[in-house]
């Protein structure tokens, strides 16, 4: 009988990804379907689906489920649900799908074919809705608000069925794990009680605190890192993937820590995407979420602790995965090392605030990172990153305030 949390909605992991015959059958039957040309934000939630991290969903979402999620975090059937999983196309193509027909989806980018879906239902939604609900803005300048606002006048729902994880396992090796594998490291490992710590850049020395905090009270942590697409001047995912396994052979004791990847697009949700990220963590076996300061955030358009704050709003018993709050952290010169400001008494003079933005900063001018920031093996695989790039790749590192993680 495992001890981890159960998959999201108290059952089995359901993932949708089709293998063998199966998969052959279905290939051959998609070649000659309709073809719906996919974002690269709808490839990574139809990635999920096939790999079992969004259990127990078995598709994309009608516009009762779209209404739910958006307005009280459930869907129809009253599943707890925090962001819309949905599926669009432009009003042309929409048109000319009908009801219970079947199609081939496609990645926009590759043109691979990554599953099949009968259509259940064609709806519109209010784009401005779902953006002040999810992401309390419609500044266009929000890149999740941008996102939703560029996605096709039509949703589709209903049921899929997937044929690929899109080159996510070529490309990423033993880093790319399903719900199922992480779940079956941590019970060989003899772990139960596991923190995700979610990141989309290299750990600095925050990031290394936040998960050695967790790493004293767990049995173990999964430094689970964003694969997918980002925005412009955030660090590639192999660089990171390298920065990051260097930390923890240097710096970790041994056996305390699983590095592995996910196929999501950011969204920039702030509270709400760190909902959706402690539900499918919970799916990938982990019992606690690591929630610092401005988790999943962009800009100013969340407080620094909003992410925490709306776990004590949602229903009771709506996760199991339960959020492990850190307070704000921070290199202490007094203390001489990292603190935070439950356990440091000492003046803003003394403290010196680290970000992803400040620390892409130096290194895009060409800055060597104190070893206040950075473990000095680290700033050395982002430092040799940073040199191959063309001073018009360098000169634009967003300086806009987004989140450390």
């Amino acid at each position: 009988m495992s001890k981890l949390v159960r998959p999201h909605g108290g059952g089995e992991l359901i993932p949708l990804l089709l293998t063998g015959d199966a998969l052959a059958a279905e290939k051959t039957r998609a070649a000659s379907l309709p073809k719906i040309k996919m974002t690269s934000r709808e490839t990574g939630d139809l990635i999920m689906l096939g790999i079992g991290g969004f259990t127990p969903l078995d598709g994309f979402m009608t516009h009762a489920d779209w209404q739910g999620v958006c307005d009280g975090y459930k869907m129809a059937n009253g599943l707890f649900w925090p962001i819309p999983v949905t599926l669009s196309t432009d009003e042309v193509t929409g048109q000319s799908i009908a009801v219970g027909a079947n199609v081939a989806l496609v990645n926009g980018e590759s043109g691979e074919i990554m599953g099949t879906m009968k259509i259940t239902e064609k709806y519109a939604i209010d784009k401005a809705h779902e953006c002040m609900q999810v992401y309390k803005t419609t500044d266009l300048e929000h890149p999740g608000v941008k996102m939703v606002m560029e996605q096709g006048a039509i949703n589709l729902a209903g049921p899929v069925k997937v044929l690929s994880t899109g080159g996510f396992k070529e490309e990423y090796g033993d880093q790319f794990m399903t719900p199922a594998e992480t779940r079956a490291a941590f019970e060989k490992a003899g772990w139960s009680r596991v923190a995700a710590f979610q990141t989309r850049n290299p750990m600095h020395r925050s990031h290394e605190y936040l998960a050695k905090i967790a790493i004293e009270t767990m049995d173990g942590v999964l430094i689970h890192s964003l694969l997918g697409a980002l925005k412009p001047g955030d660090i590639p995912a192999e660089v990171r993937s390298e920065a990051i396994s260097t930390l923890v052979e240097n710096y970790f004791a041994p056996n305390t820590v699983i590095q592995a990847g996910y196929p999501l697009d950011m969204r920039y949700a702030g509270p709400r995407e760190a909902l959706l990220h402690a539900l499918f963590r919970q799916n990938y076996g982990c019992s606690h979420l690591i929630v610092g300061r401005d988790h999943a955030g962009v800009g100013d358009y969340y407080g620094p602790f909003d992410a925490q704050k709306i776990f004590d709003e949602i229903p009771a018993g709506s996760l199991e995965t339960t959020n492990m709050n850190i307070d704000w952290t921070f290199w202490c010169n007094k203390c001489g090392g990292m603190a935070s400001q439950r356990t440091c008494p000492h003046g803003k003079e003394d403290r010196i605030l680290l970000s992803g933005t400040k620390v892409r900063s130096m290194l895009s001018e060409g800055q060597a990172l104190p070893v206040e920031f950075s473990r000095p093996e680290v700033a050395a695989v982002l430092q040799k990153y940073y040199a191959g790039l063309t001073a018009e790749q360098n000169v634009k590192v967003e300086l806009k305030g987004h989140s450390a993680k």
